[in-house]
């Protein structure tokens, strides 16, 4: 078939379902400039604030979320869904849209809906297991499902059938050279360049505990000569840091440009969201993983299989203390053999081509 003339990208609440449908928008557009992408969203989502920057035509509609039980907004939740549907509809009308390729997120429904009224291609891209609530409902109207992890077909029945394609990634984060842009990046942060850095961040909320955890061991970390670059998150209430180390300890409400804090890292700490496991397993980063404990475990299935691998460490929040950070990372840190070794391990298990792979899946859909 031909190059894609109209794609609609739904996708959105979390950076987890925007970041990749960016990612992919940007492939799409590499390859055809004159494709038109047009993305859904919802009023409230952080699609509001990351896809029209980037220059992508952004429409909204209204979006609801989906009951888990069954209860009064179950009973009202065809009405609404269909008044989303028939919102989603009309876009798809007005761009003469060829497929629909859903990330997740409660927007996706509506679009899944229309399509499906339409008989319109569609394609689920899913990096959770198991997977949302909203990929679980539009897999029931298309068989097009492809995951961003190898393990996800293995651990879900209702991903048994799916194509292992990869997590769709910024161009910033695969083409990444680590150890090219090293001393840029430290020094773009004040950071020594000849002593070894922690890089801290719990994503982009941040986390309570993992802030709490390091700036106790903050004292013993620098006396080991150990810098630490720290994303406090942006809706966390900053947490002390002492103010006579010895070495640069450097606090960030958000970062934006993570490539930069990867570059600058020996080794990471962080949860273990897919998006943060997709890239730091791409660009061979060591990372001690903190799963986020308060939910149905997803972060340590993402987590476990780059460990497993050898990529890196688990540790469970409650665990996460002081202490445990002294024991652990000063002498992994101050290891290069097994900084190096656990790196490689890590690409290994990471690619850097789920962009190209999820068009290569979209384009064969379109042309059943």
């Amino acid at each position: 078939m031909g190059p894609l003339r109209s794609v609609v990208l739904a996708g959105g609440g979390t950076g987890g379902h925007v970041y990749p449908l960016l990612a992919f928008a940007d492939c799409l557009r590499r390859h055809d400039p004159g494709v038109r992408i047009t993305c859904l969203g919802t009023p409230r989502g952080m699609e509001n604030d990351l896809i029209p920057p980037q220059g992508y035509d952004l429409r909204q509609i209204p979006a609801y979320q989906l009951p888990r039980s069954v209860n009064m907004n179950l009973v009202r939740t065809p009405g609404r869904m269909w008044t989303a549907a028939r919102a989603a509809g009309k876009v798809i009308d007005e761009v003469r849209a060829e497929v629909v390729v859903g990330f997740g997120g409660y927007v996706s429904v509506p679009a899944y809906l229309a399509a499906w009224r339409r008989e319109l291609p569609m394609v689920i891209h899913e990096v959770n297991v198991p997977p949302g609530v909203a990929n679980r409902l539009g897999m029931k109207f298309t068989k097009n499902v492809a995951v961003g992890f190898p393990n996800q077909p293995s651990q879900a029945e209702s991903l048994r059938d799916a194509t292992v394609v990869g997590v769709p990634l910024r161009r910033a984060i695969t083409g990444l050279d680590r150890y090219a842009l090293r001393n840029a990046a430290r020094a773009h942060f004040g950071l020594r360049p000849d002593l070894p850095v922690l890089f801290v961040s719990g994503g982009s909320s941040g986390a309570r505990s993992i802030n709490l955890a390091v700036s106790g061991a903050a004292k013993e970390l620098a006396r080991n000569g150990v810098q630490v670059l720290h994303v406090m998150g942006a809706r966390n209430e900053p947490v002390p840091i002492p103010t006579d180390l010895p070495v640069p300890y450097v606090t960030l409400p958000y970062l934006s440009e993570m490539e930069l804090g990867y570059a600058a890292a020996d080794l990471m700490l962080a949860r273990g969201g897919a998006m943060t496991v997709a890239e730091v397993a791409a660009i061979g980063l060591p990372t001690i993983y903190v799963p986020y404990p308060h939910s149905n475990q997803e972060q340590r299935r993402n987590a476990l299989p780059v460990v497993e691998a050898g990529g890196g460490l688990l540790v469970d929040d409650a665990e996460l203390t002081p202490d445990w950070l002294e024991r652990t990372v000063v002498p992994l840190i101050r290891d290069p053999q097994r900084l190096y070794t656990m790196g490689a391990a890590a690409a290994a298990y990471g690619r850097r081509d789920g962009d190209e792979a999820l068009r290569s899946f979209v384009l064969a859909a379109v042309a059943r």
